[in-house]
């Protein structure tokens, strides 16, 4: 095991998973604790590494791209004091930190752990029911359904549509994005049928951020989200034949398409089996190739 307590948090590497542990130090960010305490599998990461400075280091840790639904839905705009995933270190802890990193870079090279994207999720994401406010609303999630709830900032033409509930079946996407120079961000639902998205000052389907402390907090809600939305990178079902994709000659004989979907079969066990697919995903898909046959 090996671990280093820092006053910005304490991590904990206990050779499958590493313990992050957000510290109790005023200037740890409103994010971070109300993040909490986070279980990183080890499977879910691509690396780590530590950065020596003057006066204070940094622990960074790289994880597979598409594993955490935070960063996801947060697309690396995460400022590096909100960050979960980086720990300041001070100069007299450079050794721990160095044999931490060390430690973990042993387990993954043992593990034969990929850097390769995953295509399910690896994290878990904020637990539920989460709720943040900032800018022009608020906005809180229950696993069903969001809801956003206007203030008096926010402008007419949004407030009068009243509060919203999005049924999570209706939202395709999410995103999170902050205030930068003099653009704001936003907290914004890409949902189905709506209309092309307008900017977030008028879009009934978005919280406006003005780049105040508590903006950050509105990721929770999109990690949220994002955790029980599909995998973007997951495999697609089987899909049937078109009609007018068919041969001229007609379907294909049905002997041929048998043998091609006992492939199809033969394919996701093995990337079931080398961990490529979760065991929900491999149901899935597995599903929807016994359907056709």
């Amino acid at each position: 095991m090996a671990e280093i307590i820092q006053k910005d948090g304490t991590w904990v590497f206990a050779g499958d998973a590493l313990r992050l542990t957000p510290g109790r130090d005023r200037n740890v960010s409103l994010l971070r604790r109300a993040l909490g305490e986070l279980e990183v599998p080890l499977r879910a990461l691509a690396g780590v590494s530590f950065e020596q400075g003057k006066r204070s280091g940094r622990l960074r840790l790289r994880l597979r791209d598409g594993a955490d639904p935070l960063l996801l839905a947060t697309a690396g705009r995460l400022a590096e004091a909100d960050d979960p995933y980086q720990l300041p270190v001070e100069s007299d802890r450079y050794g721990v930190a160095e044999y931490f990193a060390q430690e973990v870079r042993n387990s993954l090279l043992l593990d034969g752990i990929p850097s390769a994207p995953v295509t399910g999720y690896l994290l878990p994401g904020p637990s539920l029911p989460v709720a943040a406010a900032a800018g022009d609303g608020a906005a809180d999630f229950d696993g069903e359904r969001v809801r956003l709830e206007w203030n008096w900032k926010t402008e007419d033409a949004k407030s009068a549509t009243g509060t919203r509930t999005i049924p999570l079946a209706d939202i395709d996407a999410v995103q999170w994005q902050p205030a930068s120079g003099l653009e704001n961000g936003c907290l914004r639902f890409t949902v189905r049928g709506a209309p092309p998205a307008t900017p977030p000052k008028y879009d009934p389907n978005a919280v406006e951020l003005w780049g105040f402390r508590k903006d950050p907090l509105m990721a929770l809600v999109a990690a949220a989200v994002q955790a029980r939305l599909p995998h973007p990178s997951a495999p697609a079902a089987v899909p049937a034949v078109p009609r007018q994709a068919l041969p001229p000659g007609g379907p294909p004989a049905a002997e041929d398409d048998h043998d091609a979907l006992l492939r199809r079969l033969r394919e996701l066990g093995e990337l079931h089996r080398s961990g490529v697919l979760t065991e929900e995903e491999f149901a899935l898909a597995k599903r929807a190739v016994l359907q056709r046959m």
